[in-house]
């Protein structure tokens, strides 16, 4: 049930549309609708376990750590999900609150992306869009949507939410937790910094295969929540580095909250993208 009905109800319009073009393992499958006056409600298959956000947890939490092998899965299927909704639907659908509440998790923890209600629709060749507001969870949304100074928004928004999911699944703790909106701007950024130096794992690995995981899941997420959408890599790339046999030719990306001007140059040719033009809402 959707609990706000106030308002001509285009966001639960827009995620009924959006919702009845998917079909993917990894996207939630809409079955039906209301929309009797007030009433709004979206229904779906049960998830018994539901979602990712109830596994964040740190390793030692036997009861509700899933594993590293399990976790790179989930992981995987959510950027395959993410593949799908940027690559393979009529039209590209990016979905702007990627985080771990919005990915519920099936009976054999096979990842399904939800919750459709800030998602744009775009055609393939145009990914450029243009929001009027910050749209997203907090911690979550890329630098671009709250300042243009980091370029225009774009599917790399949801790369960025994506990597920080990914380091959240690493760290096993709350995003944000206790932290007010002020020193979450410092402590946090601090925290990544921490976690790419190898200084704040607070985690005990056993195992070299475990190991390679961890590793790979770091390099990848911290690529992707680089503060220039340029710097980021398209989710193809992020497979490409998921899939790959191990983390040794992984290249660890610079230090993201690092301004010197070379560091930035050094990566801008990396991960390029074509100049589009916005499409206006």
């Amino acid at each position: 049930m959707l609990n706000n009905a106030e308002g001509d109800g285009k966001e639960f319009i827009n995620e009924v549309k959006a919702m009845g073009k998917v079909h993917h393992i990894n996207v939630v499958r809409l079955v039906g609708f209301c929309a009797d006056g007030c009433y709004r409600a979206l229904v779906y298959n049960f998830f018994p376990n539901g979602s990712l956000q109830n596994f964040i947890t740190k390793p030692d939490d036997i009861d509700r750590f899933l594993g590293w092998e399990k976790l790179q899965q989930i992981a995987l299927g959510i950027a395959k999900g993410i593949e799908y909704l940027h690559m393979s639907c009529d039209q590209q659908i990016l979905h702007f609150d990627i985080n771990p509440h919005n990915v519920l998790l099936d009976d054999k923890f096979v990842p399904k992306i939800t919750d459709f209600g800030l998602a744009k629709l775009c055609p393939k060749n145009q990914s450029v869009v243009s929001v009027t507001a910050a749209r997203g969870t907090l911690g979550y949304i890329a630098p671009e949507v709250f300042s243009r100074n980091f370029g225009k928004v774009s599917y790399k928004a949801d790369i960025y939410s994506y990597g920080m999911l990914l380091l959240e699944m690493i760290g096993g703790r709350k995003n944000i937790g206790q932290l007010s909106e002020e020193n979450f701007q410092i402590l946090y950024p601090e925290w990544i910094h921490n976690l790419l130096e190898g200084q704040d794992m607070q985690m005990t690995i056993e195992g070299e295969e475990d190991d390679k995981i961890l590793k790979k899941l770091s390099i990848v997420g911290l690529w992707c929540i680089q503060w220039h959408p340029i710097n980021r890599p398209s989710i193809k790339v992020v497979l490409q580095m998921l899939e790959a046999l191990g983390e040794e030719k992984l290249i660890v990306p610079p230090n993201p909250f690092n301004s010197t001007i070379s560091r930035v140059v050094e990566t801008q040719t990396k991960f390029s993208t074509l100049e589009l033009e916005a499409i206006h809402e």
